[in-house]
Order: structure tokens, then C-alpha cells, then sequence
């Protein structure tokens, strides 16, 4: 359940060539959100022990097994302020100016009953760190920094809560990172008159935009401790979680090693993008040519890493010995937590085009029609396989985020389209109601689209390095060129991919850039017929017979891209490089309208 309330006043003025307008708002959002915790358990099974995820779980081996033992709601608001002045100025007939300036304030979502906690390096006391029991590394009961939970369904639980601060108390921010209020957007702009005939203009502008991280930041760490508790058990039996695969032993009942979801206080800037055009609009006849340059740097995006990491010289051992590996947790700094994923908005990103435009239509307005074309290119570091390309942890925690800098999922560097609506003239005016009735009104209108393909990003699958640190992803190395067959069974070169050799800290992530192959374009046809058959033109009585063609002409239309998938793109899959779904094939839809 969501509410939102605002004010907003707006002054606008107008004095000989100025037309100002000033104006504020105040915006406070109410929302009640459910936690997303797990209270009935999960498995993971990563291939640790044999290579094959979906071997480990016939075996019955599961890497980890987590479940939560609270699942509540919590009452987050946020309030947004906002100032701005904006001047329209007619410097004269030719040249138009756009001036503005806006301040945004953007304090943090917080929790209306301080019902959220968040971990600070700062607080953490190395002389409470965490005391594990041999073998399975819970926390033993004799070790400092326990405390108990405010939380009745908690009462009486030891919880490990060093460096755990409660957001709004302590003198902690009651949104658990520091406010963002100094964010200033200018926004200028002009129209100028090339030539004082007004068929050619040339149009630019210029402006800085902020925005909030929208909520789900604050929800994932609704399970945080001391008001939420939860076990996670590395290496044990699908059949019973309480049983570990290596030992065959019972795990300790002991206070468990927990994962922390925090936000870094002091790298929360609000994400900022800063756009900005440049083009030129020509008139010819009733048609308008466009020839534009859009682009945009985005600055401050939201990303997660994990910050609680083994030295790196440890890990080709543990990812070589199971053995080895039980022991991550006593090797991390901050003892008593096997992950603590942390939120920072530190993250780039770009956008370039150049895009063509002609719309219009003929001198006797029988067919309208617009076409264009987009050359584009965009870069950033989200490493998603989903459309919310923020809150996902980078791949690389140890190099950040520029280890996933590259081609953005949505990256279609050509994207032509067009389409048209024509009205065929033949006996559309015949004075023989009958030939004009039953033979002409015909209507013809279509949509072409035609794009190169979106990226893939080539993934791993079974035993490296991400079978045992947490919250992070990899990638194989490429050993050579591609040499691309494009076939329904080999859409990419999957030959010139190979695991990342875990014998050293510098082979443990594989050097393939993230979204380094493309996917299959696409060319789409819709094409409709329109059939009028005019009873009476005065009262408006009319039949309409519509034939409509989507992908008319039945091609292919292979599907893959990083975001919707359509393509196996982890290497160690059975069906590697293959292509795995595809577009409607063609459809027909026919439709009588009656209007009368």
C-alpha cells in the first residue's frame, strides 16, 4: 500500500519578451512494504561438487541453504523538495532562449519506526570480533559482541551485532546514509531561426537531472539484524539442511554466521544524469527532415558489492579444496558475517546517438508517413539479467564496478523503423455510389521495423571462484577471435570460450568483456488493410473491414539478449551458444466495425 501527498505552487509571468515562471513542491511518499524474506527456505546448487548444477542437486548436494525467521512489513516514507525558476526569453524573431535553474533536496527513504539497521565499517569494534566454534564456524555462545533483538518473536535469541548501527538513533541518519541536498540542475536551451523564413531551425539544449533510488535499497535490508534473524548453512544435505555434506555431522545449533544488506553512509550521492541534443529541423513541402545528436552521461548509478572479502592470495586455494573453502568465514575482516553486501551510487554510464527523422505527408494527403533511423551506442556497469539494471552486485568485487563497464543490455547500435497510413485513391471520389461503395475506400497502413542485435554476456557455470565468495558473478576467458556461425545451434563461437584457471588471483575471473557477443537482429513487418463501406455519409453509418498481418511475411525472428534471455550464453551448459526461443511467427486478425 502506497500514499503519496504533495504541494506545489507555480508563479508564472509574462513581460515583454520574458516568460518566467518560478515554483516549488514538497512531497512526502508513505509505503507500507512487505520484507522479502524467505520464511520457507531455499536451496542453491552451483556445481561446487561435481561440476554440474543440476548434478550437485541429484546428488542431493546443495552449496547453502537460507531461510529467514521473520517475515514482516515496515513503514518507509520519503520526502522530496524541489525549487526552480525558468525563463523563456525571445531574444527576437529568429532566437529563442530556455534558461532555468533547479534545486532538488533528496533526504533518504527511512523507516517510520526506526525499524531498519544498517552496518557501519566505523562500528565495527575488531576487539568484539566474532569467536567460531572449530569445524562448522558458528559463533560460539562465549563470544563478544551478542546482543539480543527488540523484535518479541526474537526475545532471548543471541545475535551477533558488531558493527550493526539502528538508522535514526545513536545519531545515525534516519535514512542510514547521509542526505543528498546539493543537487543543482541547470536547464538552457535555445531555437534559432537559420535562415527568418522558419523552415530551418536549429534546436539544442542542456540540463542536469537527479533522482532517488526508488525503495528497494531500504527493503532488502528488512531482514538485517537485531530485528530479523535467519540461518545460512553452507554445504549440506537436500534431505535434511541440518546435515553437512562434508562432515555427515548435524550443523551446531549455535548462533549462526549471518549476511548483512547495508548502504555505504558516505557514497550515497543521488544518481545524477546530465543530457544534453544538438539538431537541425528542415522543412520540405508538407514533410519535416530532422537530423539530431542526443546523448546523456549518467553519473552516481546505484550498484551492490560484497565488502567482506578473504585476502585475495587465499582464494585459488579454496576454490581448489572444499576443505579450504569451510574456512572463508574465519578469513574475512569482519568476523561473524559470512556476506555484507553494500549499496553505493558510485557507478558511470553514457549515451551517444545521432538520430534521422522524416515525417510528413503528400500534397493531397493520401498518405502520411514517418521514417527513421538511430545510430546508438550506451555503456554502463550493471551486471543484470533483468530489467532493473540498479540493486544487482557487481561481478568483481575485489576491481568494483569497472570490471562490468561496457555495453549496456539495451545497447542496439541501429535501429530503423517506419511507418505509413495510405489511403488508395481509386474510386475513393467516384460518383457512382455503387463502384465508389463496394470498391474503393481501401486503406493500407504498416509498421517496419528492422534492428542489429542486442548484447549477450557470456556467463559460467560449475566450480570457479563464485562457488565460494558471495554475491558476485564471473565470466570465461577468450582465447581467440570469433568467427560467428549465426545458426540455431551455434549462434556465437562458443569454441573460443574457456573456464578462468583458478592457480592464481589473476586468473580467477575470466577476461571476456561483459556483454562481448551480439544476438540475432530483427527485421518485423505489420501490415493492415482497412476496407470502408459507406451506407450513409450524412448520418455516418459505416462498415469497416480490418485485415491485420503481424510479421507478415513469416521470417524467423530468433530471440536473445542479455535481458530476456532466447539464447544459452554459460559456459559448461549442454546446449552452450544455442538458440533456445523465437519471436510469434505470423499472425492474422480480421475484425468487422459497424458505426452507425
Amino acid at each position: 500500500m502506497a500514499n503519496s501527498y504533495q504541494l506545489r505552487d507555480d508563479v508564472s509571468w509574462t513581460k515583454g519578451r520574458h516568460q518566467l515562471k518560478i515554483g516549488g513542491d514538497w512531497l512526502l511518499y508513505k509505503k507500507v512494504q512487505d520484507w522479502f524474506q524467505n520464511t520457507e527456505g531455499g536451496y542453491n546448487f552451483n556445481g561446487f561438487y561435481t561440476g554440474n548444477d543440476f548434478a550437485d542437486y541429484l546428488l542431493g548436494y546443495a552449496n547453502s541453504y537460507n531461510e529467514n525467521a521473520v517475515k514482516s512489513s515496515g513503514h518507509w516514507n520519503n520526502v522530496s523538495v524541489g525549487l526552480y525558476v525558468q525563463d523563456n526569453f525571445r531574444v527576437n524573431n529568429r532566437l529563442t532562449l530556455n534558461l532555468g535553474l533547479r534545486w532538488d533536496g533528496i533526504p533518504h527513504t527511512y523507516e517510520a519506526n526506526n525499524v531498519m539497521s544498517n552496518f557501519y565499517p566505523n562500528l565495527y569494534n575488531p576487539a568484539n570480533a566474532a569467536i567460531l566454534n572449530p569445524g562448522d564456524q558458528s559463533i560460539s555462545p562465549t563470544s563478544p559482541g551478542l546482543g539480543t533483538s527488540p523484535n518479541p518473536i526474537l526475545a532471548g535469541l543471541p545475535l551477533y551485532l558488531n558493527g550493526v548501527g539502528v538508522c535514526g538513533e545513536s545519531g545515525l541518519p534516519a535514512g542510514c546514509v547521509n542526505g543528498a541536498w546539493k543537487n543543482f540542475g541547470p536547464r538552457l536551451g535555445f531555437a534559432y531561426d537559420l535562415t527568418g523564413s522558419g523552415k530551418t531551425v536549429i534546436r539544442g539544449g542542456y540540463a542536469i537531472m537527479y533522482e532517488r533510488v526508488q525503495g528497494n535499497d531500504v527493503y532488502n535490508m528488512a531482514g538485517n539484524v537485531p530485528f530479523a534473524a535467519g540461518v545460512s548453512f553452507p554445504n549440506v544435505l537436500l534431505s535434511n539442511p541440518g546435515t553437512s555434506v562434508v562432515t555427515g555431522n548435524t550443523v551446531s545449533a549455535s548462533t549462526p554466521v549471518s549476511s548483512i544488506v547495508g548502504m555505504n553512509q558516505n557514497e550515497y550521492a543521488a544518481p545524477r544524469s546530465t543530457q544534453f541534443s544538438l539538431g537541425i529541423q528542415h522543412s520540405i513541402g508538407k514533410s519535416v527532415l530532422s537530423v539530431s545528436y542526443v546523448g546523456s552521461q549518467n553519473r552516481h548509478q546505484n550498484y551492490y558489492t560484497e565488502t567482506n572479502l578473504v585476502p585475495e592470495d587465499l582464494l585459488p586455494g579454496m576454490v581448489a579444496s572444499s576443505a579450504l573453502a569451510q574456512t572463508y568465514n574465519a578469513n574475512v575482516p569482519y568476523l561473524g558475517y559470512n556476506s555484507v553486501k553494500m549499496a553505493l551510487n558510485e557507478a558511470n554510464g553514457d549515451y551517444n546517438s545521432v538520430q534521422f527523422s522524416f515525417r510528413g505527408s503528400t500534397l493531397k494527403n493520401d498518405l502520411t508517413y514517418q521514417v527513421g533511423y538511430t545510430y546508438s551506442h550506451t555503456n554502463d556497469s550493471f551486471n543484470s539479467s533483468g530489467s532493473d539494471g540498479d540493486l544487482y552486485p557487481v561481478s568483481n568485487p575485489y576491481e568494483g564496478w569497472k570490471y562490468d563497464y561496457g555495453p549496456s543490455a539495451f545497447d542496439i547500435r541501429n535501429n530503423f523503423f517506419a511507418n505509413f497510413v495510405y489511403q488508395v485513391p481509386l474510386l475513393k471520389n467516384s460518383g457512382n455510389k455503387l463502384l465508389k461503395t463496394t470498391l474503393g475506400g481501401w486503406e493500407v497502413s504498416g509498421i517496419v521495423t528492422a534492428i542489429t542485435g542486442a548484447p549477450l554476456n557470456i556467463g559460467v557455470t560449475g566450480q570457479n571462484v563464485c562457488s565460494v565468495v558471495p554475491n558476485c558473478a564471473n565470466r570465461p576467458d577468450i582465447t581467440g577471435p570469433l568467427n560467428n556461425p549465426h545458426t540455431v545451434n551455434e549462434w556465437f563461437d562458443t569454441a573460443a570460450f574457456t573456464m578462468p584457471t583458478a592457480t592464481s588471483v589473476g586468473t580467477l575471473w575470466g577476461d571476456t568483456p561483459r556483454n562481448y557477443v551480439r544476438g540475432p537482429g530483427r527485421q518485423n513487418w505489420n501490415i493492415s488493410f482497412f476496407k470502408n463501406f459507406m451506407f450513409n455519409e450524412e448520418r455516418g453509418t459505416n462498415l469497416q473491414f480490418r485485415a491485420e498481418f503481424f510479421n507478415i511475411w513469416n521470417h524467423p525472428q530468433w530471440q536473445g539478449d542479455t535481458l530476456n534471455g532466447g539464447i544459452s550464453t554459460n559456459l559448461g551448459a549442454s546446449n552452450f551458444g544455442a538458440v533456445t526461443n523465437a519471436y510469434d511467427p505470423r499472425e492474422i486478425q480480421l475484425a468487422l466495425k459497424f458505426t452507425f
